[in-house]
Parts: structure tokens; sequence; C-alpha cells
């Protein structure tokens, strides 16, 4: 795998896309796009770096965000992961929202999803995976976005739907804290989706991208078990969020 480092561009050094063959031929998109030999944009090869626009997270942010882990008074923060972010994390997030809201506790979360890749940024989720959510009564409303270095920072926990996604999470969090001033054991963070499961034996929540509608309704299958398990140990493990 070759990681391109675009001027303005915002890549990770992690896995493109679903697959290569998917990858599209318009040549207004910026990345991620094989060009003819003449047409290579200029690249600066940066090996074992990450590229990014320049950030506005300080040392001062980290440590701020840090102190406010053990503040009782702010909202849980839980992040779902998945490749692209356009099906399995916006589903999560999706459902765990609806779930948090109807325990009238969504005052008490901050939700939100990423993706390991960067492909999708600013677009809906998979028009299938909404379809089905809204069969069941749950808006997905969310954009997608990568996952960034202070997620490690602002959230309490990070769920990665699948094993591969969890190896990139990682990843990421061991290249950034050499750049960002981020916590020692952020990486503790990060769980499968699927140790929270208790009506499903599959350890990872399978990608339904290539595959017909039943996918999609496995999958919120697989969600609704494992959120529902989610908000008990929160409850249980974080008692201030019931007596507040």
């Amino acid at each position: 795998m070759k990681t391109l480092y675009i001027e303005g561009t915002n890549l990770i050094n992690l896995p493109f896309y679903h697959s290569s063959q998917f990858l599209s031929p318009n040549p207004n998109v910026p990345f991620l796009v094989p060009f003819p030999s003449k047409q290579i944009p200029k690249l600066t090869p940066k090996p074992y770096s990450i590229s990014f626009k320049k950030s506005h997270f300080s040392p001062i942010q980290a440590s701020m965000a840090s102190s406010t882990l053990t503040d009782t008074n702010k909202p849980f923060s839980v992040l779902f992961v998945c490749l692209g972010n356009i099906c399995r994390s916006p589903a999560a997030e999706g459902v765990f929202t609806d779930l948090v809201k109807k325990s009238g506790f969504d005052s008490k979360f901050r939700i939100d999803s990423a993706g390991t890749i960067n492909y999708h940024e600013g677009n809906q989720a998979d028009s299938r995976m909404r379809a089905a959510s809204k069969r069941r009564g749950i808006e997905i409303t969310s954009i997608s976005r990568p996952i960034k270095s202070s997620d490690f920072v602002e959230f309490d926990l990070i769920l990665a739907m699948d094993k591969q996604n969890r190896e990139d999470i990682l990843e990421a969090f061991n290249r950034w804290k050499f750049r960002d001033p981020l916590p020692e054991d952020a990486h503790k963070k990060v769980k499968l989706m699927c140790s929270y499961c208790k009506k499903h034996d599959e350890t990872e929540v399978p990608d339904p991208y290539y595959g017909g509608p039943q996918g999609f309704e496995k999958v919120l299958d697989m969600l609704e078990d494992a959120c529902e398990s989610l908000l008990e140990n929160i409850l249980a493990e974080n008692k201030h969020i019931q007596e507040s």
C-alpha cells in the first residue's frame, strides 16, 4: 500500500476506500484517484508520517480536554468508527442516539461517528442504510468524517465495528501520539462493538456495502443488541449520569 500526500488535502495513512476497483475516475476528485502518468499532481513523499492541514489542536486544549474526563457534568462521549463512515458507524450512531433519547439521557451524552479513511468525507450515510434504519423509526443524519487525533482526547469510548477498524485506529493513535499531546492510555478507549452484544455471537459487525438488503438488516439487528448492552454498561459504571 502506498500513501499519497497531496498539498491541501487531509489524508491519513490508512487503507483506501472499500475496493480499488470502485475508485472514481472523475478528475475533479482531488485524492484517492489513480492519475495518468502525465497528470500526476505535485507530490511530496513523506514516508512514515501523516499529512494534515494545519491544526488548531494545541497542548493547552489537550490539557483542558483531558481534565474534563473526570468532570461529572461533562456528557459521556461515544464515538463509533468503521471504514468509510457511511454504513455501520453512522447506523450505530443513529441506533444509540435513539436509544439514549428514549431513555431520557440525551442531555448526558455526546454521540458521533467517524471513518478510518476520508474518501466519503462530507457525504451522507449510504441511502440503503438510511432507508433500513428509517423503517425501524431511526433517523440517520450524520455526515461522514475521518477520525482525528483530538478524538482520543474528546471521547470517553471509541467503538470499532471490526478488528481491522480497531487495528487501524490504534495504528493511527501510535503515530499521532508522537505529534500531538495525547493521553498515554487513550488506546484503552478503543473497543470492539460486538464486545457488547448479548444476543449475537459474531465478533465483528459485517460491512453490508456490497451485499443486499438483508445485510443492512443484519447490521441493524446486531447494533440494536450491542447498543442496549452498551448503555447499560455506561450507566452502571457512571452512576452520576442517572443521579444528576
